[in-house]
């Protein structure tokens, strides 16, 4: 068959029975469009060839049908290592591997030993009638199976219930008993770490029994990277779920962490108990899970096209999978990216519409396994979100509330505060609110899906109580007065259709009248609440009293659901009780939202709230509006979650490599930052602080160079200068922007000169791969670099040669919007200073950034920053002793092709000497 490469450095076509020669992009496009070619990736494909229309056979596709639930990097490196044949040596041996990889795949097919086999014959046959084009080419390999194979959802096994767990013993940790677990999990032989056994000491501290009602153990622990943290909090921790016979959450911030997690547990737990059960379970929230209803809609007609393909290869997954985690589970994440549309998310639960027992699939729902095997569980890995919103809704009839969470370590502890920020969060806008509708109402004129609305989700209550039948029929009435489709168009129209619609109109009018921010179309604008005109408070008042309409048949019908459950009638069996618990689950969670709304609405027009921030804002992208709002932050996000998580828990610990502010001793204390974000002010207990230093030679490992010469503003010179540095790093660079714009124009500057030089260049917002896809790609090729933003700043570990050296494109400022301002004046009012509060922040986001250069001993690398404007007193946030010099671009190449790390015996130059220094040298101090 035909074989199609396009990369930056060229594009290459090898003909069927042919020799493979260089192309154009438009006889590539020509080759393709004639007859099917054998492609990989084809999205990518089609970016790089500016044909987004590209089809034909996609290796990725179909390694996806034949292999489900394997690991595989979307490389033809990657692909080759996954099928165990040789990679190819250049771009000119693509397409012939491609066609070897094609064989190696359809010849798996045939063997007896072929693991996936199960299903695979007749989900072919739905594949075919989908005219997905492999399946022609896979129907002579897959043999059809002697018995009829069974239907995806007969075969998935069925959880049980269990006695709910007794609340944990309280124990005592034996210091001894502490380290001898430590050594057993670290291993025979292995190099005892004084910093790694002072750290899990002081972690068993949180594990002692609490000494009085609401003021838990809580530790602050700074653990430098390569302390060994993991396996530091997990010996405490192993040795208290035995002993108690209570769950130990770790919650973290990056899907990459929960998978170092799940594998260094097993050291400590083994994969499954005698009866079956796993001790350890990766919890996250239910829009990461397969939704087995929304597949089967998918299945049978709810997709068409492309999208029924991928519903297809999702049930070959289904079938393998190990829990169902779609989102950063075992379903290549690159999966969703070749079918363009959000297919993946359909698939999910993303807009709380579960109906829990009532579904035909409940007894296998990956969701409640997981919720039932993590009640019984030894060990949690969670995400910050879900910890916090599990501990904020266990004590308001939470479906959770049974599993109090006693014991919780934050790893990346550093990410606390940002996520309660977010979690205590109330937000009115357009795109909320007409989710709320649909919840309601449900599928509205000819909307397709298996979507219901309240009606048909209770209708056996309606028919059996006429006061729950009556609410159900008031709240749908008082919905129709929410948003409906086609909102946003009305409010560029000025013809808004409701009382919410008619108050966003407001919104939107008042926030373009006040923008004096002179930003381009395409970037959000926002306005304080401050001084509104009249028509704004009129329109909040008209859609707080909507909002009430809304509420108060909820909470009827919330009080009938309950008495039901009290006098169950003789037809409620154990399903109809669990399906009207979850129902009450999910009223409890809009009444709650609707009074929050409420709340935010009563605000404006009257006096700030000082424990609050409130602002209005248009939120638009690539100048396309997508969303108006009224928005609402705790100005210390801390103050809910101490009220929520820490005091209820009876241990608490906050660790990070970046949990303290790396000052200077006469600037103030390191561990105000730790303590003000973590929580700890506002709770009676003294916290416990504990700091492991690193163990890795930072001085002769990593160097900061802080490039003097590149003007700022200069996009031909800001994308010269990152060429020339992969260049001389021969790849192995991940570079850190601060806006996506100059990212996408850097990339698109030097990408096609770096491949040339055979160094793949990849990018956030510009190549169509999911972050954790580019992350592994990064990983998995010497010679290539990743550009990003935010999301790669500290949520990559690549360790080894794969990353030599990081680039930030400039000081990492923050964004000077409403929230931050408020936060900064807070500051300034409680004895600090507004730039020691943006100082803080920016320290630590440089010394996360410097954190994923040095991973284990023997990394070594350049960190580079294009800014002459480095004030010094940042110069902290990189670890003592590491070296620090103000060079030209040219010194730094040469510095950087040399491997030339802190102090050189051959220096380069008296002037390149002169401009030299260490951490503590002065550096002109600029602001931003």
């Amino acid at each position: 068959m035909p074989a199609l490469h396009a990369s930056h450095g060229g594009n290459w076509l090898r003909p069927a029975n042919g020799v493979t020669g260089a192309v154009s992009k438009g006889e590539a496009i020509m080759a393709a469009a004639d007859t099917p070619v054998l492609l990989l990736n084809a999205p990518l494909v089609a970016n790089r060839l500016g044909y987004p229309d590209l089809s034909g056979l996609d290796l990725l596709e179909l390694f996806a049908f034949v292999h489900p639930a394997r690991f595989c990097v979307p490389t033809p490196r990657g692909l080759a290592q996954a099928l165990g044949i040789a990679a190819p040596a250049d771009d000119n041996a693509v397409p012939e591997f491609l066609q070897d990889a094609a064989g190696a795949l359809l010849a798996a097919c045939e063997d007896r030993e072929w693991f996936e086999r199960a299903g695979a014959w007749a989900s072919l046959q739905s594949l075919e009638r989908l005219r997905w084009p492999w399946a022609q080419v896979l129907r002579p390999h897959v043999a059809r199976p002697e018995r009829a194979e069974k239907w995806l959802f007969a075969t998935l096994p069925e959880w049980e219930e269990t006695a709910e767990r007794p609340a944990p013993r309280q124990v005592e940790l034996p210091p001894t008993d502490v380290l001898e677990q430590l050594d057993d999990l670290t291993g025979e032989g292995a190099e005892k770490r004084e910093g790694q056994r002072a750290f899990a000491s002081e972690a068993a501290r949180i594990f002692a029994p609490r000494s009085a009602q609401d003021v838990p153990h809580l530790a602050l622990a700074q653990a430098g990277t390569g302390i060994g943290k993991t396996l530091g909090y997990l010996a405490p921790a192993s040795l208290w779920a035995r002993a108690s016979g209570g769950t130990v959450w770790v919650s973290t911030f990056t899907k990459n962490l929960q998978r170092q997690l799940r594998a260094e547990s097993r050291r400590a737990w083994p994969v499954k108990r005698p009866d079956g059960t796993p001790p350890v379970v990766v919890r996250k929230g239910r829009e990461n899970y397969l939704c087995l209803l929304n597949l089967e809609d998918a299945l049978q007609g709810g997709f068409a096209g492309r999208p029924a393909v991928l519903a297809h290869l999702v049930a070959r997954w289904a079938a393998f999978t190990r829990d169902g985690d779609m989102i950063g589970g075992d379903l290549p994440g690159w999966l969703g990216t070749l079918f363009r549309k959000r297919g993946i998310a359909a698939l999910t639960d993303q807009r709380g519409e579960c109906v829990y027992a009532g579904c035909p699939h409940y007894r296998k729902c990956f969701i409640e396994r997981a919720q039932r095997d993590s009640a019984q569980a030894d060990l949690v890995i969670a995400n910050h979100a879900l910890v916090m919103v599990n501990a904020a809704r266990a004590g308001i009839g939470g479906r959770d509330q049974g599993q109090r969470l006693t014991r919780v370590i934050f790893d990346e502890g550093h990410h606390v505060f940002e996520a309660a920020d977010s979690t205590f969060a109330a937000t009115l806008s357009g795109q909320e609110a007409i989710e709320l509708r649909r919840w309601i109402i449900g599928p509205e004129r000819k909307n397709r899906g298996r979507r219901r609305g309240l009606s048909a989700r209770l209708a056996d209550i309606a028919s059996y109580d006429d006061e729950g039948g009556a609410a159900i029929e008031d709240a749908c009435e008082a919905g129709t007065l929410l948003p409906s489709d086609g909102w946003l168009q009305r409010l560029v129209e000025n013809e808004p259709a409701g009382p919410i619609e008619a108050l966003l109109a407001a919104v939107r009018t008042v926030t373009y009248a006040r923008d004096e921010s002179g930003q381009e179309a395409g970037y959000g604008i926002e306005t304080e609440t401050a001084g509104l005109p009249g028509e704004v408070i009129e329109a909040a008042g008209r859609a707080a009293e909507a909002l009430a309409a809304i509420r108060t048949p909820l909470i009827r019908l919330g009080g009938r659901l309950e008495a039901i459950v009290a006098d169950p009638p003789d037809w409620l069996d154990a399903q109809g009780r669990a399906r009207i618990e979850g129902a009450r689950h999910a009223l409890g969670w809009r009444v709650d939202l609707i009074a929050a709304w409420e709340s935010l609405l009563a605000r404006l027009g009257g006096p700030a709230d000082p424990e609050f921030v409130d602002w209005l804002a248009v939120d638009r992208s690539d100048a396309r509006e997508f969303d108006v709002a009224i928005h609402r932050r705790w100005l210390d996000p801390m103050k809910p979650f101490a009220k929520a998580v820490l005091e209820p828990a009876h241990g608490v610990m906050l660790t990070s490599a970046t949990l303290t502010d790396r000052i200077n001793a006469e600037s103030g204390d390191k561990w105000d930052s730790a303590i003000a974000r973590s929580g700890a002010a506002h709770v009676e207990a003294e916290p416990i602080m504990t700091e492991a230093h690193s163990p890795f030679d930072y001085a002769s490992n990593a160097e900061v160079l802080i490039v003097t010469d590149v003007k700022r503003g200069d996009l031909p010179g800001l994308a010269g200068a990152y060429a020339r540095l992969i260049e001389a790093s021969g790849g192995g660079v991940l570079g850190l922007f601060t806006a996506i714009r100059r990212l996408r124009a850097v990339h698109g500057r030097v990408a096609d000169r770096l491949a040339r030089e055979g160094l793949p260049l990849f990018a956030q917002h510009v190549d169509p791969i999911d972050t954790g896809t580019l992350v592994d790609i990064f990983r998995d090729d010497p010679r290539a670099s990743l550009l990003g933003t935010d999301a790669l700043r500290d949520g990559v570990d690549v360790p080894g040669h794969s990353l030599r050296c990081v680039v930030m494109e400039a000081v990492p400022w923050p964004r000077p919007d409403i929230l931050h301002k408020a936060r900064r004046l807070a500051a300034a009012a409680n004895g600090g200073s507004a730039s020691q509060y943006d100082d803080r922040i920016i320290r630590a986001r440089l010394a996360q950034a410097f954190g994923r250069l040095i991973r284990n001993r023997d990394d070594r690398g350049h960190f580079v920053v294009l800014s002459a404007a480095f004030p010094s007193r940042l110069l902290s946030a990189f670890p003592e002793g590491t070296s620090v010099r103000r060079v030209t671009l040219d010194e730094a190449i040469a510095r950087i092709e040399g491997g030339l790390i802190g102090e050189d015996p051959a220096r380069l130059d008296q002037a390149g000497e002169e401009a030299g220094g260490n951490v503590g040298a002065q550096v002109p101090d600029n602001g931003p």
